[in-house]
């Protein structure tokens, strides 16, 4: 079921959005084009055709085109929004025409995938021992570092091949922050940021690059969505949290993760939540977020996604879980809620 949501909703690009009685758009057509992040592409398409069932008269395009291509064009102004997976830096912020805005608008899980000949059980990583798979330093999966957090597994003496994207992705920055927490070695030779200069491996484009090539290559591993992992069926396995617990991606151990950062929420929203405490936390988890423009061009558009924001985060969150997403807490749901009148509308 969950296959044939994703496969219908990702190939319609174009899908209707609402502006509901209040805003006072009812009459008016209007487009507002959005583009970025692929992480969170399947529930925002869903998101767009429930919200358009509502009025036909608003249409949005959203094209998951990577978190990178998605600042891009939002600094560019060739699009109303983006959508990233990381937030942006000091240098995309100095590089924007306008100050943006940041709204957390669910949360997803970023799992190690891979393809292991003759291997059928379910693999354990530590956060040092991916770290020293995607730095190079481990390059066979009969190496004893993979065999020690797995015993009782017998591998084969295949060559490990790392698969990681290759263009500006907010997965990648996921996963390069996780392993930067967890490994010096890494933060100093690879480092943050939604594209990185990676020691070893071969670039697939967008998460279904990565899946691709994952599948076929035998020794492959990558990173994708939780939700990609799953809709394809591919292997992904716990990984080790900060309290030294094995922890599968899952709706509530992202939730466990996300529980650790509500405290210390800062005002724009901007927070990693990797390699958090708690033993029921899933590490590599992250909030995905919209990008707005505080003073936009177009006050019209401007009042149908505040209106949209809104929708998305009280009704829209409970289509979350059944696309593999963890709905957003409510403290952080009333404090999003707030601050969408930061976006001005006239």
């Amino acid at each position: 079921m969950l296959k044939h949501l994703f496969n219908k909703t990702r190939a319609a690009f174009v899908v209707g959005a609402v502006v509901t009685a209040g805003v006072g758009l009812a009459a008016q057509k209007m487009t507002i084009n959005g583009a970025g992040a692929t992480f969170p592409e399947l529930i925002y398409q869903k998101w767009f055709a429930e919200f358009g069932k509502l009025n036909p008269n608003v249409q949005i395009n959203y094209q998951g085109v990577g978190s990178g291509a998605g600042i891009r064009q939002m600094q560019n102004q060739t699009v109303f929004f983006g959508a990233s997976d990381g937030p942006m830096t000091a240098d995309q912020v100095a590089a924007s025409p306008g100050v943006i805005l940041h709204f957390p608008t669910v949360l997803g899980a970023v799992v190690p995938i891979h393809n292991v000949p003759g291997v059928t059980a379910e693999l354990k990583f530590t956060g040092p021992l991916l770290a020293d798979i995607f730095l190079g330093k481990v390059t066979k999966w009969s190496d004893p570092a993979i065999a020690k957090v797995n015993p009782g597994v017998t591998f084969p003496s295949t060559d490990i091949t790392v698969v990681r994207r290759a263009d500006s992705s907010g997965t990648t920055y996921i996963w390069v922050d996780y392993l930067s927490k967890v490994s010096a070695e890494f933060k100093k030779r690879v480092g943050v940021n939604t594209a990185v200069n990676w020691p070893v491996g071969i670039g697939g484009n967008k998460s279904d690059g990565v899946v691709a090539l994952v599948k076929q290559t035998p020794g492959a591993i990558g990173y994708v969505e939780l939700v990609h992992a799953i809709t394809t069926k591919l292997a992904y396995g716990p990984v080790q949290n900060s309290s030294g617990e094995f922890v599968k991606a899952s709706i509530a151990s992202t939730t466990a993760a996300a529980a650790a950062a509500i405290k210390d929420m800062p005002a724009d929203f901007k927070v990693s939540i990797v390699n958090p405490p708690g033993k029921d936390a899933y590490p590599i988890s992250s909030f995905t977020w919209m990008l707005f423009y505080q003073s936009p061009k177009d006050k019209t558009q401007a009042k149908a996604m505040v209106d949209f924001m809104k929708w998305a985060l009280s009704d829209g969150q409970k289509f979350a879980t059944d696309l593999g997403y963890a709905p957003l807490p409510d403290s952080i749901i009333k404090l999003e809620l707030a601050a969408l009148a930061k976006i001005k509308i006239q």
